[in-house]
């Protein structure tokens, strides 16, 4: 157990050194958000009755877009070690084989608290009032963090399996338009019949609406266990998934 912490500490502090070094991905992970933000609060926010302001309605579901955004870019620099020869040098080291994986995916993990953090506090700028106490903030703060984890460890399974950059590139593309068809933007209610139901039962809504009522106090419902259970599903599955896939393509 010592040695496996220790070389996952390494991968994590190379890691935490690569995206350092990669200004375009931490300027667009940030920088993408603030104008998905701008755009539906200044330009679409006017003609988007949702029963209430509506940047504090669409700021929970910005919130998710970014840690979507900064998780899915985990596929390429996954992908990128895995097709340039890292992973090849690796396997002739005594290294544990999840360190690697563990390494981008705590890096992505920090890279969103950090974009995050920078959108919520222009989402103050812009007009988001929250009211929530100290507990409510941490429960917040918990279940975001849960979140990015769950989609960093599917990015990095997404990762392992693409041929190039171009295709990790291409596969995030999935991840990141699903919160288009939840609740981030618009109420469920205003969509078509047949794409409502897509909207209401579909992963993301119930952390959407748990984002949204803790900062907010507005009532949760189930939403809460909902999004917890989600959460935690898709961390086991994407946990196993990336594990099994890595040690499958570096076995041969």
């Amino acid at each position: 157990m010592t040695h496996a912490l220790a070389d996952a500490a390494t991968m994590i502090d190379r890691s935490v050194r690569l995206a350092r070094r990669n200004v375009d991905t931490l300027f667009a992970s940030v920088l993408m958000p603030l104008l998905m933000m701008a755009l539906f609060v200044y330009v679409f926010g006017g003609a988007i009755n949702t029963g209430t302001e509506y940047v504090n309605y669409v700021v929970p579901g910005i919130l998710l877009l970014t840690t979507g955004y900064g998780a899915a870019s985990t596929a390429m620099v996954v992908a990128d070690d895995m097709n340039s020869g890292m992973i090849d040098r690796l396997r002739s080291l005594p290294i544990h084989s999840f360190a690697v994986l563990t390494g981008h995916v705590v890096a992505s993990v920090a890279r969103n608290t950090a974009s995050t953090a920078i959108v919520v506090l222009a989402s103050l700028a812009m007009g988001f009032r929250p009211h929530a106490g100290v507990l409510d903030w941490l429960a917040t703060i918990g279940l975001l963090l849960l979140y990015v984890l769950a989609l960093s460890w599917l990015a990095a399974g997404l990762g392992v399996i693409a041929k190039t950059v171009e295709s990790a590139s291409t596969l995030r593309f999935f991840m990141l338009f699903l919160p288009y068809l939840s609740s981030a933007f618009v109420r469920p209610e205003s969509m078509p019949a047949w794409l409502r139901p897509i909207s209401e039962h579909q992963p993301i809504t119930p952390v959407i609406e748990t984002v949204r009522s803790l900062p907010l106090g507005t009532p949760m419902g189930n939403n809460g266990w909902i999004a917890l259970a989600w959460s935690c599903g898709l961390l086991l599955f994407s946990v196993t998934l990336a594990t099994t896939l890595y040690r499958r393509r570096t076995a041969r």
